[in-house]
């Protein structure tokens, strides 16, 4: 018998009228055969640079060595006319800090699967701290960012970069992070079949990402750094989630094993938040306090590092 659905808390009531509307729609069921479609660009990149020149910042691509030497793209994007030096990062702070912006296109799986995805971005943070200098990135203030899957992957290439005694990171920022195959967790039950990303989905992302050996013990803390016993020497994190999604739990215990290893973290479990909130619905007051939140932490993180 499947497990019974323990009860869950609340969304936020700004957001309930927007999961209605979802749940409406129907629940939403990943399946393989639908990935080749949900990878198009829903914009030309024409339409993306527009949109980029318009809040005044600038894209190139790059091409650099990925997993085992074969070719991976970077896409780099920084305020028109930028010439400063500043730290890797992402979204309003190319404006707020004058940074750049690097984002490595890995490979996806099931198509690349462990350990592809890490490994493409570890050898894009790689390859921007030697060629810092042309980038105009200080390489002592590279800060690793991600949502969702992407924030599992920012957290093992954090650990990559601890284990092999890789590029200095100065910070990490961990927005929902999935981070943990092993799919047991309470906000895992709670969130089965109800909220945007549920039960269902990851467990379809984990199977994607690592086949058979989901929840077995033959998986890296590189592909799933929830796993980790031991997170000492890694740099200071922000760790954000909602405490009606499914990755809550996760999260919140990955804060604690980083405190627990005596690195800097800062914990946030915005109340009745769902996964994704904060960019599906931004004008919303518990979205703009979360966006408020990561700006303080980030301007504090950058300018303790000048």
């Amino acid at each position: 018998m499947p497990d019974a659905t323990p009860t869950r808390p609340p969304f936020d009531p700004e957001f309930v009228p927007f999961l209605e509307a979802m749940d409406a729609r129907g629940r939403f069921r990943l399946e393989t055969e639908m990935l080749p479609r949900m990878r198009q660009l829903e914009m030309t990149e024409a339409q993306l640079d527009e949109g980029l020149h318009a809040r005044g910042l600038e894209r190139r691509s790059i091409t650099v060595p990925g997993h085992l030497g074969d070719p991976i793209a970077l896409a780099v994007v920084q305020r028109i006319g930028r010439t400063g030096t500043a730290a890797c990062a992402y979204d309003d702070w190319l404006l707020v800090h004058d940074v750049v912006l690097v984002s490595p296109d890995y490979r996806l799986a099931p198509e690349h699967p462990d350990p592809y995805p890490v490994e493409d971005c570890y050898a894009g943070l790689a390859w921007v701290a030697e060629h810092a200098d042309e980038l105009g990135v200080d390489p002592e203030r590279i800060v690793l960012v991600g949502q969702s899957a992407g924030a599992g992957l920012a957290a093992g290439t954090a650990l990559l970069a601890r284990d092999r005694q890789g590029p200095a990171v100065v910070g990490q920022v961990l927005v929902s992070p999935m981070l943990d195959d092993r799919d047991a967790t309470l906000s895992a039950r709670q969130f089965d079949g109800v909220g945007v990303a549920d039960r269902e989905m990851t467990r379809f992302g984990w199977d994607a990402y690592l086949g058979d050996r989901r929840g077995g013990a033959d998986v890296s803390i590189h592909a799933a750094p929830g796993r980790a016993t031991d997170l000492a020497g890694l740099p200071p994190a922000y760790v954000d989630c909602g405490s009606a999604e499914v990755f809550r739990d996760e999260a919140v215990a990955y804060a604690g094993a980083l405190w627990a290893a005596c690195v800097q973290a800062e914990l946030h479990v915005w109340p009745g938040a769902f996964h994704g909130s904060a960019s599906m619905l931004p004008q919303a007051t518990l979205s703009r306090r979360a966006v408020a939140a990561l700006r303080d932490w980030t301007g504090r993180l950058l300018g303790s590092a000048a």
